[in-house]
């Protein structure tokens, strides 16, 4: 008989499993090719999941459920959550874009969104190897059919088949590690495996060589260089709707299996994971930075800074335990948790301007495309400034304190290499500032290409306005949710 408390650690994914069938339903009853009513209750749905994982989170419990496969704790509720919110605002940015597009008339997109969520949830909720994956193909088979949702779209079709092709590759790479891994410790949870590891009785050479293969397919999923062929093609490629979809919550989901399989199972591997972390990290900083100089598409040029992002990201894993592998490694993970979620916040922000300016018929791609913004729009031009200082790091916006958390976990180990990767980041940071702040000048200084007006729906223009005061107000007092991830990072290790 099933523990009632198993049924606790799932409440949110039962009402996103249930609303989303009912979702699709309502689709195959509606002639609304603008759907309104599967529109409305998307949001409605996603706001009850929000709020139950947000509840889940303030409980500040740690409780795990159906035989230790699922587990709910802190961080993975308030991931949940701040996941949610980002599909919720998405969904609102890109409606009227794709609503132009005739994407969706089938209702797929609001469907398939929510299956992608829902994937999220279970790879944020995995205690398992096997269930962490289920939750992943569930993810990216929902990302590939919404990347080819345009169907008579070559650019579109021709980026699926790059994800996909690409994606199964990525995947294999992680399902042959875990395999491995299951193979040299004889379980499949996460807490078994970390005590197995822990034990030293497992033959490390095996542990190692299934660690390179996980490693490799994480740094895929979050775009990670030599492991990002696919982040430019795709964001350009993909309708800009769904380049914000796959491009936002996702990386939170990401974060958490990162956390999940590296952290809470192979910790005593940490001295050989770092290692390679910190490569990835040196090589996205690098190539996502330099290759995003030469860019003229404003969706690859952003592409390129999600390379350079993620490095950074990683950085604060790097941070995380000394050299004989012990934990010290609560601020520099919650840095990391805190970065992830202030980028995808800031990306909402940039992708948003995007979706805002694109109109029928014509896509609002290129750099020269926000010529003059400021003159059209003052607000439009003001939000999307915010979002590209806070992505360069510039003071007082929260990627200035993204970044700075993360170079003091940097420095605080005291460790040579340590610093020298502080130091390292700091000078790819005065690289990336060039590409950003290019934007800005081409928003104010550059004279407009056209005369067109910026419009947007009442919901697009509230919730962009309240999207770029965030960036602003967390950078002046980010001490509130630096606090929340700390606690929920502590909590995590705690168990």
């Amino acid at each position: 008989m099933i523990d009632k408390i198993s049924w606790v650690t799932i409440y949110p994914e039962i009402v996103l499993l249930v609303m989303t069938c009912i979702i699709a339903l309502v689709d195959l009853s509606t002639t609304d090719h603008r759907r309104t009513r599967t529109y409305v209750l998307t949001l409605l749905t996603l706001a009850v999941v929000g709020v139950l994982s947000g509840l889940a989170a303030l409980n500040g419990k740690t409780a795990y459920g159906f035989g230790g496969m699922v587990v709910s704790d802190p961080m993975g509720n308030w991931l949940k959550c701040f996941a949610t919110i980002a599909l919720m605002v998405t969904l609102v940015y890109g409606r009227p874009y794709a609503a132009d597009r005739d994407m969706l008339r089938g209702g797929e997109m609001f469907t398939m969104s929510m299956f992608a969520l829902l994937g999220m949830f279970v790879m944020i909720s995995g205690s398992n190897f096997l269930l962490i994956y289920l939750g992943l193909e569930l993810l990216t088979l929902s990302s590939y059919a919404l990347v080819a949702l345009r169907r008579d779209n070559a650019v579109a079709s021709e980026a699926a088949m790059k994800y996909f092709v690409l994606g199964a590759m990525a995947s294999g790479f992680l399902l042959y590690g875990l395999s491995m891994m299951y193979g040299a410790t004889g379980s499949l949870d996460v807490n078994e495996v970390f005590k197995a590891i822990a034990s030293g009785k497992v033959n490390h050479q095996v542990l190692v060589f299934g660690l390179v293969f996980i490693v490799a397919g994480l740094a895929f999923k979050v775009g990670a260089a030599p492991f990002h062929m696919w982040v430019p093609d795709v964001y350009q490629g993909a309708p800009t709707a769904i380049t914000l979809l796959i491009g936002a919550a996702p990386e939170l989901a990401a974060f958490a299996i990162i956390i999940r399989l590296l952290v809470d199972a192979l910790q005593p591997l940490a001295i050989d994971w770092q290692q390679m972390l910190a490569v990835l990290a040196i090589a996205s900083l690098l190539v996502g930075n330099l290759a995003a100089i030469a860019q003229s598409n404003l969706k690859r040029m952003l592409a390129y800074s999600t390379i350079s992002q993620m490095g950074f990201m990683l950085l604060g894993l790097v941070a995380g335990s000394d050299q004989q592998g012990t934990y010290n490694a609560q601020f520099a993970y919650s840095a990391s948790m805190f970065y992830i979620v202030t980028y995808v916040l800031t990306t909402l922000a940039s992708f948003g301007i995007i979706l805002l300016l694109a109109r029928e018929g014509f896509e609002s791609e290129e750099i020269t495309d926000l010529a003059g913004l400021n003159q059209r729009s003052p607000l439009y031009a003001g939000v999307m400034a915010i979002a590209m200082f806070s992505l360069a790091g510039l003071p007082p916006l929260v990627g200035f304190y993204a970044k700075l958390a993360v170079l003091q976990a940097l420095i605080a180990s005291g460790q040579a290499i340590y610093i020298g990767l502080a130091v390292f980041a700091v000078m790819m940071s005065l690289i990336g500032a060039f590409y950003y702040l290019r934007v800005v000048k081409v928003m104010y200084f550059d004279a407009p290409v056209t005369a067109t007006t910026v419009s947007a729906p009442r919901d697009v223009r509230v919730v962009l306005a309240i999207n770029g005061a965030l960036i602003l107000i967390l950078g002046i007092v980010p001490g509130g949710l630096m606090t929340l991830c700390y606690d929920a990072i502590v909590a995590t290790l705690a168990h």
